[in-house]
């Protein structure tokens, strides 16, 4: 079922007609749960989604396990139903990625799972939870003994199960998973470029934008700090960027594009970009360590046109000078006649 839509404002009488509807609906039972709500009516959901108090705590914010290949452990989610009529919702475990925003997100019910999506399984694939109480519905993590080594984030995902409620309403719990074995965090710079847009003043300064994308090219969670810096001929003439923003959180194989404006840039004929990451890494406590640098370059032609342009009009000027004052002494000299002997008789 569509999610429904606030109604427009209209006449007192038709408003109360519409009430008087609805209210005949919910006594025959023909409203669902989304319907009926009216917080999902103000696009919030009836429902909310936490840890279940076990061996792994109470109160915890998300899942955080460390599993060998070929291991297993049980854990649950519980679901607590704050409307007025059951909720009968889809439970599932969906694989992470990063959105075009920097945030995780977590992929749809049709997504084909490969990491935390397709390790989780939970106990049943739906539950309904009367208004005003809470059900748990378990699951387990069990990891294939060919399971690569690293870190993978997903999320167990609550949903409404009719077919068609397909309105967009998830709530989920973030799992972070090791996956035991040796970590090997790496970024890389992909596809590094220098735009010059140059600068009308044959003396002054442009301005510059770099671009770059950067990958996750290891199996651990990152983020990058990034610096960028323009140099011409002989490292002089250069220009740095103001500070750029750290880079989100990236999955392995995911990739970020980042583009870097750069002033006060001297057009110096020819400009080197050197773009400098720093991986931090992030463990389950929440402590940053930062990791070796990683440093790409880049070259790109940045002729001063407006200086050459300058050049190329002062020595047409000569050269015309030059040429008129030639034309003006070959005028000047005296024709000179040619001396004829008498001929003698």
């Amino acid at each position: 079922m569509n999610r429904p839509l606030r109604p427009p404002a209209t006449t007192v009488a038709g408003s109360l007609a519409r009430a008087v509807v609805v209210v005949l609906l919910a006594t025959l039972g023909l409203l669902d749960a989304g319907a009926a709500s009216a917080a999902a009516a103000d696009g919030e959901t009836p429902w909310t989604v936490t840890t279940a108090s076990g061996d792994f705590g109470s109160g915890r914010r998300n899942y955080s396990y460390t599993l060998d290949p070929g291991g297993r452990l049980r854990d649950g989610i519980v679901i607590a139903n704050h409307g007025t009529t059951p909720l009968h919702l889809a439970v599932y475990a969906a694989d992470g990625f990063t959105t075009e925003q920097g945030r995780l997100d977590l992929r749809g019910r049709d997504a084909k799972p490969a990491g935390v999506g397709a390790w989780v399984r939970t106990d049943r694939p739906d539950v309904t939870v009367p208004p005003g109480e809470s059900a748990e519905v378990p699951f387990t993590v069990a990891l294939p003994r060919d399971a690569e080594p690293g870190e993978y984030m997903g999320g167990v995902v609550t949903s409404p199960a009719s077919a068609g409620a397909a309105d967009g309403r998830r709530l989920g719990i973030r799992v972070r998973l090791r996956v035991g074995g040796e970590l090997k965090p790496g970024l890389s710079v992909r596809d590094l470029e220098v735009r010059y847009s140059g600068t009308s003043d044959p003396l002054g300064k442009g301005d510059a934008t770099v671009t770059y994308t950067i990958r996750n090219t290891g199996n651990a969670v990152l983020a990058a700090r990034q610096t960028v810096a323009l140099s011409g001929p002989f490292g002089r003439w250069g220009g740095r960027a103001a500070h750029v923003d750290d880079s989100p959180q990236l999955l392995p194989g995911d990739t970020w594009k980042v583009s870097v404006p750069v002033h006060g840039v001297t057009p110096a004929l020819r400009l080197t970009g050197t773009v400098t990451l720093v991986p931090l890494l992030t463990d389950a406590a929440g402590s940053v360590a930062p990791l070796a640098a990683v440093e790409s370059t880049t070259h790109a032609w940045t002729p001063p046109w407006a200086l050459l342009l300058v050049l190329l009009v002062v020595c047409g000027l000569v050269v015309a000078a030059v040429a008129a004052r030639r034309r003006r002494r070959a005028a000047s000299r005296p024709e000179r006649v040619p001396h004829r002997s008498a001929a003698v008789s």
